[in-house]
């Protein structure tokens, strides 16, 4: 097998060049054949023979064998280490310019050829984006009727549509035109087909809007018509539809000005009634996206207050039941962006005792530490947001202290301070009512390996010795930061590089030598 491959191999090379139909028909379909039965081995064999650069002279619309030549392309392209060898010898463009073609073999395995060389490849896509392969796939497009074909190019635009330079092509190609079209035709429908079409259209549709130009073209200030179109998809009664409107609107809430504007426009009335569509049936993918789109929203500070007097608060706690992952996870998320310096929501909140049980109950999510750290830090937000002694007894009475200590420990900075900050709160506010359960979790220990540890942000060193200073008030706490000898490594952090840690430094020595 082996010697009659490098035998067709050395054959092929000479029929490539003198075209002699026959024999060259012969060589390919043994290529195919030892593809077939091995693969791997083969394709290696078949760019050590260098004979990928021939391939290209043999795609021309002229050749009588381009169909086999594209499959064997196909083949090949299905290894990865095959990839960027098929674009550097060019074959990109001669499979592009097949794509015109009348014949339905030529067009299958052009298609295969053109999808495998750029599935999950990085440079290959790069590649793509300087020839017209955009333009020719949506010309390609608009012509076919068949659904199998359009299947066929929905296969090689997908991977493609994930280069941000090609989305943008593909956009002003009309493609977005033509996935609208789909959707109304297809969106009554229930022939197995359609729904295919219907899903990989939507899907591509919202694949588009995640580069930031070709985002931003087709939101055209919130007037543009395929912005329009896409709000309707939310209210439709097709869970597909409903679920490609929302991650859209999420996408398009990328930036403050587009998130003003959709507020401004209604968008948070239509998302919350999505959402009261999905509190029963917990369709995940559909409460999951429309969570994204109203975090998004959330962010600048100009739309809380008025997403805040919408009700999204309370829309968003219907989901507090959930026992999925993702759909706590983003709930998490929303909250936490709706509380940012809005003090009456974060008292609100951080009084509902059945929220803060929820939360401290997925402090303990080991399994998902995105919903860990999500509830660790709302836990924290409700504090530093309300500054009330009543979220902070709330906290305390659900057993949320001892996670808000653990939080300090953190391998992130933001979180790290962002508990160090709640902590120094509740023991300006409330230090009798959490004082057992700051003990118990052995906060002065902690904050001694944080002033000790070279490797804690000035920050960290900052916030722990401002919550040292809170502490005293305490006697019990009091007694073990002497017991720890805490003025030896504080004195030397008078010396830090860092100004602001260098005078807390001074002050938090005063108070130690003044209160010891």
């Amino acid at each position: 097998m082996a010697d009659s491959l490098s035998d067709t191999l050395k054959k092929l090379k000479i029929t490539a060049v003198d075209r002699t139909e026959d024999s060259l028909e012969g060589c390919l379909d043994c290529l195919l054949q030892a593809l077939a039965q091995n693969n791997t081995e083969t394709s290696e064999k078949i760019q050590a023979s260098g004979i990928l650069q021939l391939f290209a002279s043999l795609l021309t619309p002229q050749s009588s064998c381009k169909a086999k030549v594209a499959n064997i392309i196909a083949e090949v392209a299905k290894n990865e280490f095959m990839r960027i060898p098929c674009v550097d010898a060019g074959l990109i463009s001669p499979l592009v310019q097949l794509l015109n073609s009348k014949d339905q073999e030529v067009l299958l395995q052009t298609g295969r050829a053109l999808g495998n060389i750029c599935y999950d490849s990085q440079s290959s896509k790069e590649q793509f984006a300087s020839t017209n392969i955009a333009e020719e796939l949506v010309k390609l497009f608009k012509k076919q009727i068949e659904h199998d074909k359009r299947e066929m190019i929905f296969e090689v635009l997908a991977p493609l549509a994930e280069n941000d330079a090609i989305k943008l092509q593909l956009v002003e190609a009309g493609l977005v035109e033509c996935l609208l079209e789909i959707v109304q035709q297809k969106v009554d429908s229930d022939k197995e087909d359609d729904i295919t079409e219907l899903k990989t259209g939507s899907d591509l549709m919202v694949l588009l809007l995640l580069g930031d130009e070709s985002m931003q073209k087709l939101f055209e200030g919130g007037k543009g018509s395929v912005f329009q179109r896409v709000l309707s998809w939310i209210p439709s009664n097709n869970h597909q539809l409903q679920l490609a409107g929302a991650l859209a609107i999420a996408n398009f809430a990328r930036n403050d000005g587009n998130c003003i504007h959709m507020v401004d426009n209604g968008i948070v009335e239509k998302l919350m009634d999505l959402l009261d569509r999905h509190v029963e049936d917990g369709n995940v993918t559909v409460q999951h996206a429309a969570l994204s789109a109203l975090r998004n929203l959330a962010i600048p500070v100009i739309n809380k207050a008025k997403m805040l007097s919408a009700g999204v608060t309370e829309a968003v706690l219907k989901f507090l039941k959930s026992e999925m992952p993702p759909v706590q996870f983003k709930l998490l998320g929303t909250l936490r962006m709706l509380i940012d310096a809005q003090a009456e929501a974060a008292e609100q909140l951080g009084k509902n005792v059945k929220l803060v049980e929820r939360l401290v109950e997925w402090c303990e999510a080991k399994d998902h530490a995105g919903v860990m750290g999500e509830s660790n830090r709302l836990l924290s937000a409700l504090i530093r947001h309300s500054k009330s002694k009543d979220v902070i007894k709330t906290i305390v009475q659900s057993g949320g202290i001892k996670h808000l200590v653990t939080m300090a420990t953190s391998e992130h900075v933001i979180m790290q301070n962002e508990a160090l900050v709640a902590l120094a709160l509740i023991a300006a506010l409330e230090l009798g009512t959490a004082e057992k359960d700051l003990e118990s979790a052995k906060l002065v220990q902690i904050l001694h390996r944080l002033l000790t540890d070279e490797r804690s942000a000035p920050e960290i060193k900052y916030n722990s010795m401002v919550l040292i200073c809170a502490l005293m008030g305490s006697e019990s706490l009091h007694k073990e930061v002497q017991d720890l000898a805490f003025l030896d490594v504080v004195s030397k952090l008078r010396s830090h590089e860092n100004k602001s840690v260098a005078q807390q430094a001074s002050l938090t020595e005063q108070r130690l030598t003044v209160e010891s």
